[in-house]
Parts: structure tokens; C-alpha cells; sequence
């Protein structure tokens, strides 16, 4: 059975840093594009970061940019979020998602935009708040 199963979340001050987690059982992320999203509470889900299945190719939503660093270790079949800096509106409930690789998302390079992911975790928590 495919799983993705975030952790790392938890409450931080303002200007703290957390590590999320998102580890993979069932499949090897080897051929997996990697996103993390975010979504607050009503508020629509957003693309955080996303990094491609070698790790080559990252990219980054514009409200986290020099904050939050993505990568991956594909031996321990596992991609980390590095959030730094965190501030308030930070705060949601965060998802990683698997897209699987094609010529066409090769090409394109790891997406923002959930539509294109195929596997999601259940979410872990972040909260950011004195």
C-alpha cells in the first residue's frame, strides 16, 4: 500500500524553525516528484515547495522564499521541509504529496499546483504563535 506520512509538525514562537518529514512506505520515491502544500484554516491549499525525483530541480512559493529550505534523501526514502524564520501566517495544516514521474513532468520540473500530485499523507500540523 502507497502511504506518505508527514511528521515534524508541532508549536513554535515566531522566528523559530521547524523540520517536517515526509517519509514513504510501500514505494520508493526514486520516481516521485515531491511537493509540500499547505492549507490554513478557511483558506484554499497552496503549494509550498516542491523538489524533483533527483532533487536537481526545487522551486519555491514566493511567501516562503529564503525561509524554508526542501530536499530529499532517496536512500532513506524520506523529503524534509527546513522552515525557518516562521512567522503567524505560516500557521496550517501541512500535506506532502508524489508525483509520479512522466517525459511531460520531467520536462516541465516539480510543480506547485496540486492537480498535478497522485499520492498525498494524511497532513501534520504547524502552529506559529507567542
Amino acid at each position: 500500500q502507497l502511504q506518505l506520512v508527514e511528521s515534524g509538525g508541532g508549536l513554535v514562537q515566531p522566528g523559530g524553525s521547524l523540520r517536517l518529514s515526509c517519509a514513504a512506505s510501500g514505494f520508493t520515491l526514486d520516481y516521485f516528484g515531491i511537493g509540500w502544500f499547505r492549507q490554513a484554516p478557511g483558506k484554499e491549499r497552496e503549494g509550498v515547495s516542491c523538489i524533483s525525483s533527483s532533487g536537481g530541480s526545487t522551486n519555491y512559493a514566493d511567501s516562503v522564499k529564503g525561509r524554508f529550505t526542501i530536499s530529499r534523501d532517496n536512500v532513506k526514502n524520506t523529503v524534509y521541509l527546513q522552515m525557518n524564520s516562521l512567522k503567524p501566517e505560516d500557521t496550517a495544516v501541512y500535506y506532502c504529496a508524489a508525483e509520479t514521474d512522466t517525459n511531460l513532468s520531467l520536462l516541465r520540473g516539480p510543480s506547485l499546483h496540486s492537480y498535478d500530485y497522485d499520492y498525498w499523507g494524511q497532513g501534520t500540523q504547524v502552529a506559529v504563535s507567542s
